[in-house]
């Protein structure tokens, strides 16, 4: 068994820059990380462009020098590894957390890695920073599990003169009915709301609803799924039954955290809210010496937490371990 002080379970941002935080207070933290580096932001739009400025995306004091205004995708994914190298933490990719148990005051970490070998770690100190990207919502609906329904865009190529159902009408919907468009998918776009979202990004909300002026994109508002077939989707409009044709279909209609993982190592989660039960100024869950760093802690409002504001909890957490340790 692996004694470790700290374990940081998840190498996104946050949990980097926690790791970082915890090594300039002297702890040497051991990340485990179920894929790769910075893993969620590798599953957003190959051309993503982000929301925040360079320098709010930047962790540990290192620069993020980007030439434009809003830094995209590769640009991210090229700073965060060069952030984890020049920082030395220890990050064991591709090894899951299968489970952990309370021994006394500390824990215990049952891990297996992409080549099946089992390993066991002891912690005085857990941080969960599994941020949610990994868990898209459900339609409930049926169908939605058809082979051609994904939650994930990537690229349009693929998507050329095909009709292309995109679900939702906030930033990951509009982003990708946008794309598609350009590469000459026939989209249409169904929304639940009864206008377009505030929270679409002010400098694409032009040219989509301008596409959607110029019916070059099909927009629905008010629209509620009804069934997704291997060819449709139909769907319910203010009481009135419609279908359209559907050969791919996006459902972009957000993502939420693991709660079955927090629950399992006895952290209570609000029903309403889904925030997990912690302390604004630790970071500390109700569990003793259990922390939670990044957008996890906003429940299911994601849109509460990003990696600007997400990244100064490790702050918090390497404080709130320092006071423990020196008591």
């Amino acid at each position: 068994m692996q004694s470790e002080k700290v374990i940081i379970i998840g190498a996104g941002p946050c949990g980097l820059s926690t790791g970082i935080e915890l090594k300039r207070k002297g702890f040497d933290p051991l990340l485990i990380e179920k894929e790769n580096v910075a893993n969620s932001l590798y599953y957003y739009p190959t051309h993503q462009t982000f929301f925040s400025s360079a320098e709010k995306l930047e962790i540990g004091q290192i620069p993020f020098i980007s030439e434009r205004q809003k830094p995209v995708r590769n640009e991210a994914l090229t700073y965060y590894r060069t952030v984890a190298q020049r920082s030395e933490l220890r990050i064991n990719t591709y090894e899951r957390v299968m489970k952990v148990e309370k021994q006394g005051d500390s824990y215990t970490l049952q891990t297996k890695t992409k080549n099946d070998e089992e390993k066991t770690y002891h912690a005085n100190y857990l941080v969960i920073a599994t941020g949610y990207y990994d868990h898209p919502n459900s339609l409930n609906v049926k169908g939605q599990s058809l082979p051609h329904v994904y939650h994930y865009f990537k690229e349009a190529h693929p998507y050329f003169n095909q009709n292309v159902v995109v679900i939702g009408g906030k930033n990951s919907a509009v982003d990708a009915a946008l794309e598609l468009e350009k590469a000459g998918a026939h989209v249409t776009v169904l929304y639940r709301g009864s206008d377009y979202s505030p929270s679409v990004k002010p400098w694409i909300l032009p040219n989509f609803e301008s596409l959607v002026r110029h019916r070059k994109v099909q927009m629905e508002f008010d629209a509620e799924v009804d069934e997704i077939t291997t060819d449709a989707v139909r769907y319910i409009v203010k009481g009135e039954t419609k279908e359209v044709k559907a050969d791919f279909v996006f459902a972009m209609i957000g993502y939420h955290p693991n709660q079955e993982f927090l629950t399992s190592v006895g952290i209570i989660i609000d029903s309403e809210t889904g925030r997990p039960q912690f302390d604004d100024q630790s970071m500390e869950t109700n569990v003793d010496q259990i922390y939670i760093s990044g957008v996890i802690a906003a429940g299911y409002n994601n849109n509460e937490i990003f990696i600007e504001n997400g990244r100064h909890h490790g702050e918090r957490i390497a404080n709130d371990i320092v006071n423990k340790e020196t008591r």
